[in-house]
């Protein structure tokens, strides 16, 4: 009796020190965890600040040319900042960036466009220099605005017009079972309803999520995305960075 007693306490003892030990490890770990994402956090604000004040050379030179078409992702609470917007994109017009793509999903940005292009010198919206054919050459910055009704909303419209244009078309129904949309087909039907802008070259997402938030996937099968954390921390220097970042990387595209 005593022994069988003795074996418990011993047991029940034995288990109490185990789960101490492992408590002890979780936490030993976390900390370690915590002290190296607070170092790379010093050293990433560090090197922000470096880079804003001109003090490494390397990012002074940037090969802009190479970033075509710009896209900002802001999640919804961030796109309220207006000015916080208006301050960033002036950042990137005076880098060199000539076309941007701002999204967020509730459309917030579409109804800030006005003011936005009041307070950027000589900004003007995508689509107008679009159909005027001034996107290459010209010396202001495009914008376009584009919100998740231009995602799924879209694909939408554009499969009913190809749906209109193939019942239009009289197709036979020895025809019907072949493959009749393409690729391409769907480009210019997501250009008929609007929605076909370019894929941008680059991606910064302002925002807690590492996602793009519903930005049309159709347009960034091969596009460059980086997280930038919130929009209202956001400085030139980690902005810089991330733009230099991508004019390093030489891009393979799939056949």
């Amino acid at each position: 009796m005593d022994f069988s007693n003795e074996s418990r306490v011993l047991h029940r003892c034995s288990a109490q020190i185990g789960n101490l030990l492992l408590r002890s490890l979780w936490h030993l770990v976390h900390f370690i965890i915590s002290i190296c994402n607070f170092t790379l956090d010093i050293a990433n604000v560090l090197e922000s600040y470096l880079i804003s004040s001109g003090l490494l050379g390397r990012y002074k030179s940037l090969h802009i040319a190479k970033l075509r078409y710009l896209a900002i992702v802001i999640e919804s609470e961030g796109a309220y900042q207006t000015l916080k917007i208006i301050e960033l994109l002036q950042w990137l017009e005076a880098v060199g960036v000539k076309h941007v793509c701002l999204y967020d999903n509730e459309g917030i940005l579409k109804k800030s466009k006005d003011f936005i292009l009041e307070n950027l010198d000589g900004a003007i919206l995508f689509q107008d220099a679009h159909e005027n054919n001034v996107l290459l050459d010209q010396q202001h910055m495009t914008l376009e605005f584009v919100s998740f009704s231009d995602g799924k909303e879209a694909v939408a419209k554009a499969a009913n017009v190809l749906f209109m244009k193939y019942s239009k078309s009289g197709v036979t129904d020895q025809n019907k079972k072949e493959k009749i949309f393409t690729e391409s087909q769907m480009t210019e039907a997501l250009k008929t309803v609007g929605s076909g802008g370019p894929e941008p070259d680059l991606l910064l997402v302002y925002g807690p999520a590492r996602c793009h938030l519903g930005f049309p996937a159709w347009r960034i099968k091969y596009t460059e995305i980086v997280h930038m954390g919130l929009l209202k921390s956001m400085n030139y220097g980690s902005l810089i960075k991330a733009i230099y970042k991508f004019t390093m990387v030489r891009q393979n595209y799939g056949k």
